[in-house]
């Protein structure tokens, strides 16, 4: 796993948001490039990932993007693909451009399963996160899981309960209310709640795509070597 950069912004805090259940973080990154300012300063490299693209205001938008806002020196890692199976790969890859660009902090969106109505917050960080609860106990899977495996140095964790598989927006809409909070950025969240309900529909076409190709490519690789 390998990555370009064009631009190499330094004491950034590095956002990053990757398909999990309800594509909480997902839509919740979406409404930050939406609405800060921002530019494409590089994305994630490898002949590993899905080759899936998408078409956003007529440019090819690549499957792990790094976008950067100057005002609040905050890049944001979107993923529209499926990582299963890349997660040390990547998790590398992100801790080598936090040390890169002398990242002050990486902070990981991620939601869990939860069978309540009700949406609470929890969180990992050696900073107080307001709007959240210390997780005290629980399993956590994935990236997520091996960027904490790999340094607890200055990653923080935001973690959205979530009770259906379906996108989330509501859940995502709270991430966004308490991301910006703790990094002073006044984010009405309100009007991208609706503008997610509009895109949610075709991300999780997007998202059921990649897996259906990843399933098929493991159905093939299975097939030759049996």
């Amino acid at each position: 796993m390998d990555y370009v950069l064009t631009k190499k912004p330094t004491g950034v805090k590095i956002i990053t948001g990757f398909p999990s259940i309800g594509l909480v973080a997902t839509i919740a990154t979406k409404f930050l490039t939406d609405h800060l300012d921002v530019e494409v300063i590089g994305h994630l490299v490898s002949e590993k990932i899905l080759p899936l693209t998408a078409i956003h205001k007529g440019k090819v938008v690549d499957p792990l993007t790094l976008y950067y806002n100057k005002k609040y020196n905050v890049i944001i890692l979107q993923s529209l693909t499926e990582v299963a199976g890349l997660e040390w790969e990547i998790a590398d890859a992100i801790l080598k451009i936090s040390k890169e660009l002398k990242a002050k902090e990486i902070i990981v969106l991620e939601s869990i399963p939860s069978m309540k109505e009700e949406i609470n917050l929890f969180s990992i960080s050696k900073n107080k996160i307001a709007g959240t609860e210390v997780l005290k106990e629980g399993i956590i899977m994935g990236l997520t899981a091996t960027l904490l495996l790999k340094s607890t140095e200055n990653i923080s964790c935001i973690f959205a309960e979530t009770h259906s598989n379906l996108p989330d927006s509501e859940a995502a809409a709270k991430v966004v209310e308490v991301l910006d909070n703790y990094l002073k950025m006044p984010i009405d969240y309100k009007p991208l709640l609706e503008q997610a309900k509009k895109f949610e529909s075709s991300l999780k076409q997007y998202i059921e795509k990649s897996k259906e190709m990843g399933d098929n490519k493991q159905k093939r690789e299975l097939s030759y070597f049996g």
